[in-house]
């Protein structure tokens, strides 16, 4: 791992997407655009680009700061603390 990234992103330990939706989308009758999985509990939520940016409120709300995609083909980790993003293998 680049010793020049956080240490949230060099210490999480990846949890893939069990569900392709947004959980409290679903619950409220939302919509969304991209899916993000919390890397501390697992939750699938939408992304900042989705009209209730779910997946940001639960790292602000929770204090679970590392998020990766959900989307197919797409291999990244993001740290809303530090704000910063890694590519993963």
């Amino acid at each position: 791992m680049d010793q020049s990234v956080c240490k949230h992103l060099q210490e999480f330990k990846e949890i893939p997407a069990d569900k392709y939706y947004c959980e409290e989308c679903v619950k409220t009758g939302g919509n969304w655009l991209h899916l993000r999985v919390c890397q501390t509990c697992g939750v699938v939520l939408c992304c900042d680009s989705s009209p209730n940016r779910h997946a940001s409120k639960h790292a602000a709300q929770k204090h679970h700061p590392v998020i990766t995609s959900a989307e197919p083909g797409e291999r990244w980790a993001y740290c809303f603390i530090d704000d910063i993003g890694i590519e993963l293998e």
